[in-house]
């Protein structure tokens, strides 16, 4: 086999000796691009390669860092993120709620964009920083943990899941991932909540905000929240405090997207915009100063 032989399409080659000698020499002389089918090389969707360097980490540092401190300093891309998205435990479930807007820098470049990405019926995954690095990871978290169930015959429980991710971005840790994602759900032990981030981190809590409006979400959640909150009241606060963070960071606004977790899985309850709440609790201020 010659030094650009790719590795066999046949399925029934995978997990087998031949396919992992395959793969190790294929590693060896084209690097991690050989591991895709030639279609999917060179940044084409599917692959996920590294820099053909001889230190891609160090690469990555110099050129693909975070806008944060003077880190980002004569490098070629500068990624300037913004974005606002929250969650918390209740005695009801949890309540996860984000905005929509996707930016770089002062350039808005969506303002649509689905920051709760859907890992199966009972997690839930969260998007700040880099929304393909985001994206891509927790689609490949929904993987993994369909590959559990399936060897397990049992659902995977939401540490089980967090742990998979942390895992995962630990092993690229230094090589420009940008991401704080929450994953929360429902499993055999009750509603869960964790914060992953691109440096490995992995922390349980009851709750969390991430983003560039984080600082203003978290002023209304520590006022306002309580354990015992009935659904309805969790679900104001949660859009309460995406709203008050849209109105005063400007790389956060849109559509506020909100989910309730249940021990029947999640539902979405709604998905207004952030414009419509502004007018609504403007004019439920007006009433109340009024009285």
């Amino acid at each position: 086999m010659n030094g650009t032989a790719m590795i066999s399409s046949d399925i029934l080659d995978i997990g087998t000796r031949k396919y992992e000698t395959q793969k190790r020499r294929a590693i060896v002389s084209s690097g991690t691009a050989s591991l895709c089918p030639t279609e999917m090389v060179l940044g084409m969707p599917g692959a996920f390669d590294v820099p053909n360097v001889a230190d891609p980490a160090h690469f990555c540092r110099n050129n693909f860092a975070s806008a944060s401190g003077a880190k980002d300093a004569n490098q070629n891309i500068k990624f300037a993120k913004g974005t606002t998205t929250l969650a918390f435990k209740f005695n009801e479930g949890i309540i996860v709620s984000v905005d929509s807007r996707s930016t770089m820098g002062a350039y808005i470049a969506s303002g649509t964009v689905k920051k709760v990405i859907e890992i199966n019926p009972f997690l839930l995954g969260t998007m700040a920083g880099g929304a393909a690095d985001c994206s891509f990871w927790e689609r490949n978290l929904g993987m993994q943990c369909r590959m559990y169930e399936l060897r397990n015959r049992k659902r995977i429980t939401v540490a089980a899941a967090s742990k998979l991710l942390a895992n995962t971005v630990n092993a690229y840790r230094g090589y420009g991932l940008s991401m704080g994602t929450m994953i929360t759900g429902w499993d055999e032990t009750g509603p869960q909540l964790y914060y992953v981030d691109s440096d490995g981190t992995r922390l349980k809590g009851h709750m969390f905000s991430v983003g560039s409006g984080s600082t203003y979400a978290y002023g209304v959640l520590d006022n306002y929240y309580r354990p015992d909150m009935s659904v309805e009241e969790a679900i104001d606060l949660g859009r309460r405090a995406i709203y008050h963070a849209t109105h005063r960071d400007a790389y956060s606004g849109g559509i506020n997207n909100l989910y309730h977790v249940t021990k029947e899985g999640w539902t979405k309850v709604h998905a207004i915009d952030v414009n419509e709440m502004h007018y609504e609790f403007m004019e439920e201020k007006k009433n109340a100063m009024s009285t």
